[in-house]
């Protein structure tokens, strides 16, 4: 039976299909089709919008119209197959098959213990002639979190909390060949372009991360080249906006990978 109700929208056109909201919502009301996140079904939504806050875009809503009513068992239902697909995944994992996903696993928030990732390297010596493509020396990755695009990023992920915190326009990795050790060490993450992507859902976003965590310093890192100087402005405006007082550093990289101040 149809009744007026309140229920999820999601705007398609602000959609991504970066699956965030679809862990979020403990009912499996929403699955990613066709690059978009869809409500596949209407009596699986209880309207209480816990994927909302999930998703870094803004493109859900809860709101009221006519729909049937929410259905207990169809959830139930629901869970119970999603529950199956999962097992059926991991067992085509096991035997190195590609499992097909309703969501973006690339897009799943992880917060790593970078002491469980560090390798031991064994470095070849310079007097080794047994390979000569092989690099001198390797070095661990500093990184301790995913996703690291900001339009992905949730405002409330655990790694923000206590946090010094590194902006990076997304050249900057590969520009600057210390990156990881001089940079990205002890810091959380967030990388975006600022003449490319969206500022404004950029400063929306930061704004609320700021807002939400104790964030303890701000390290913003732009290339010389003279668009990449918007991102110092998008920061200052979601500082800002979020009324934060945080240290902010600036630090510089040439496109020849030196560092300019």
């Amino acid at each position: 039976m149809a009744a007026k109700r309140k229920i999820v929208k999601i705007h398609e056109d602000k959609c991504d299909g970066c699956g965030l909201c679809v862990p979020a919502c403990h009912e499996g009301a929403i699955e990613i089709v066709d690059g978009k996140a869809r409500l596949i079904e209407d009596k699986l939504c209880d309207g209480l919008g816990d994927c909302l806050g999930e998703c870094p875009r803004g493109a859900i809503e809860v709101i009221e119209r006519e729909a049937v009513e929410f259905d207990e068992q169809a959830v139930k239902e629901r869970l119970k197959q999603l529950k199956g697909n999962k097992q059926t995944d991991q067992n085509l994992e096991d035997k190195d098959e590609k499992p097909v996903s309703s969501g973006c696993p690339g897009s799943r928030m992880m917060h790593m213990n970078k002491s469980n990732n560090k390798q031991t390297n064994t470095s070849r010596t310079s007097t080794d002639k047994s390979n000569e493509s092989e690099p001198l020396d390797e070095i661990d990755s500093e990184l301790s979190q995913w996703p690291v695009q900001l339009h992905l990023l949730s405002p409330g992920a655990p790694f923000f909390q206590d946090s010094d915190l590194l902006i990076a326009a997304d050249c900057v990795p590969f520009a600057y060949p210390e990156f990881h050790r001089k940079m990205l060490k002890d810091k959380a993450v967030a990388i975006g372009c600022p003449k490319l992507d969206d500022a404004e859902s950029y400063i929306e976003k930061l704004a609320q991360i700021f807002s939400v965590n104790d964030i303890k310093s701000v390290t913003i890192a732009i290339m010389e080249v003279p668009c990449c100087s918007g991102l110092l402005s998008v920061v200052n405006k979601a500082l800002e906006l979020s009324e934060a007082d945080i240290p902010v550093n600036k630090v510089v990289v040439g496109v020849k990978g030196e560092l300019k101040e």
